[in-house]
């Protein structure tokens, strides 16, 4: 587990089918030590949920350019599936977004592909899996072993390519 002054600041954002589980996330986080920024959205009014997920993926884009196992910035997203949160936030360079339903899946997406913003479903998880999903991912940090770093690599001179 990192020390505290080594915990990264955790960008949050929902929107309104996420909105109830981000508030009891924040609280949770937020005794684990870690420093809270809340990008909205700040009720359940419907809302369109790219404006969130643009919000916390510029964030932890840039914060960050490496593959560092202690990144400065990760990012946290709440919609009612999480898939449409993962689809807008994975359309900023450099972000590497995945939905987890489990510890196991948040641990293995952290270990091997660096994931940088965690998706959590507002509508099929209780807070309680959510923070235990949560605690697992923020805690487990990339094994940077050759083989994944490579295959990160790939991505990251793709992406090169493309956002020009």
């Amino acid at each position: 587990m990192w020390v505290k002054h080594m915990k990264p600041k955790i960008v949050i954002g929902a929107d309104h089918g996420g909105y109830r589980l981000k508030e009891e996330l924040k609280p949770f986080l937020q005794q684990l030590g870690y420093q809270v920024e809340d990008v909205g959205t700040h009720s359940e009014e419907s809302c369109d949920y790219p404006d969130y997920a643009f919000k916390v993926a510029q964030a932890v884009s840039n914060s960050s350019s490496d593959l560092s196992p202690f990144p400065k910035v990760l990012g946290i997203l709440v919609c009612r599936s999480a898939a449409g949160m993962m689809i807008a936030a994975n359309k900023v360079k450099g972000v590497r977004a995945v939905a987890a339903f489990d510890e196991t899946s948040a641990k293995h997406s952290r270990e091997h592909n660096a994931a940088n913003v965690l998706g959590l479903s507002g509508d099929w998880m209780t807070a309680k899996q959510a923070k235990k999903i949560a605690k697992a991912w923020l805690e487990t940090p990339f094994t940077g072993e050759e083989r994944h770093a490579r295959r990160l690599q790939k991505i990251a001179e793709f992406e090169k390519k493309v956002f020009k």
